[in-house]
């Protein structure tokens, strides 16, 4: 499936001192008389995942566990093991070997990972959702989550500590996630992702397991651009997760080149006299407006049709939506299909495909769609 795997193995983990030393790396510690390492190398194997990065934190370290990978998989998986620096963090060490990245996705595995959830499901899953990134996430252990022991390369400031997860009502999507110091901090939502999805499960009771699928194009975009991001799991997940749905200092991973104006108007697009569209906003193939109309922090799709005096803020309008003359569209998600007639007003509200607004209307907080036959 054109997927590069790679293991964060660590090194010799102060934390696990006495347990580890010179001689034994935390890769090597044993699990019920086999090295911890030997579960994920063998799950992979299973998911005809052959081809590893394995990364080792110090020099000794990744030779012990290069020369335990020879004579315990000979000929059974091709492995670089490739030593990286102390105490740089996960992202770190995926950022130490940025140059060896090559394929469409990763795959970024913890080394100490015990589990039966095949790699390769995670990778399928991936790939059907065509996802910038999937975690695995999995139940808390009754005694509590210990950071410490669960990824690969070291994260700095770890400690014991639960998770606030937010997804969506199928449980399929990453809404929220906030973990450590973030704990200690209020509760913030970004109100574009509520708009778009209606309503979040928060769950405290789950965890992230350190298995993820990343394109490979926006991780090695995040690390290069975000240089002190040291964790995948407090740093570079919770900035995708922030990011989707919303245009602004993430505009790059859309993959569009953004104009001096730090927007995007494509070049079909029609625009009246007197109207703006202003930074951290997308105008899409085939779209018109008409005179005196104002666009702020939105994303409007392909081939709209938009009225004079409109404004829109804060909102995404998708595909082929009418907007007639003098309409106010603030903080809402008005999907594909939609007619709004004259003057109406639409604030912190979605919209249906296919909805009709009449004339005149005015609407807060509202959710508005065809009722089902």
């Amino acid at each position: 499936m054109d997927f590069q795997v790679v293991v964060l193995a660590g090194g010799f983990s102060k934390k696990l001192v006495p347990l580890v030393s010179k001689e034994v790396p935390k890769a090597l510690l044993p699990v019920a008389n086999r090295p911890v390492l030997s579960y994920v190398l063998d799950l992979l194997e299973q998911s005809n995942l052959k081809d590893l990065i394995v990364v080792v934190e110090g020099s000794d370290a990744a030779f012990r566990v290069g020369g335990w990978i020879s004579a315990a998989y000979l000929d059974r998986l091709h492995v670089d093991v490739a030593p990286v620096p102390e105490d740089i963090g996960t992202a770190g060490a995926l950022r130490a070997i940025s140059h060896h990245l090559t394929a469409r996705d990763i795959l970024v595995v913890s080394g100490d990972l015990v589990s039966d959830v095949p790699p390769g499901a995670v990778a399928a899953a991936h790939r059907r959702h065509d996802a910038v990134v999937t975690a695995t996430l999995c139940s808390n252990p009754v005694s509590g989550p210990a950071d410490s022991g669960s990824s690969g390369a070291k994260d700095k400031t770890k400690k014991p500590g639960r998770n606030i997860i937010g997804l969506d009502p199928s449980r399929q999507f990453l809404l929220h996630i906030a973990a450590g110091a973030e704990l200690e901090k209020d509760l913030r939502v970004q109100k574009s992702i509520l708009r778009a999805v209606g309503e979040m499960e928060l769950r405290a009771d789950l965890m992230d397991a350190h298995l993820y699928a990343i394109k490979r194009s926006v991780l090695l975009e995040v690390l290069d651009q975000k240089e002190t991001f040291q964790s995948i799991k407090k740093d570079v997940l919770p900035y995708l997760v922030r990011s989707q749905l919303v245009t602004g200092e993430a505009n790059h991973l859309s993959g569009y080149s953004f104009s001096a104006h730090n927007n995007l108007i494509h070049p079909s697009a029609e625009l009246g006299s007197k109207t703006t569209v202003g930074p951290h906003c997308l105008l899409g193939e085939g779209s018109q407006m008409g005179d005196k109309c104002s666009v702020k922090r939105s994303v409007i799709g392909r081939h709209c049709r938009i009225g004079s005096s409109v404004k829109i803020v804060n909102s995404v309008v998708m595909d082929h939506v009418t907007i007639g003359d003098g309409c106010s569209v603030q903080g809402s998600v008005v999907c594909s299909n939609v007619q709004l007639q004259e003057r109406v007003t639409l604030k912190d509200c979605q919209v249906g495909a296919s909805y009709v607004v009449t004339a005149g209307s005015e609407y807060r907080g509202e959710s508005l769609a065809k009722k089902e036959k």
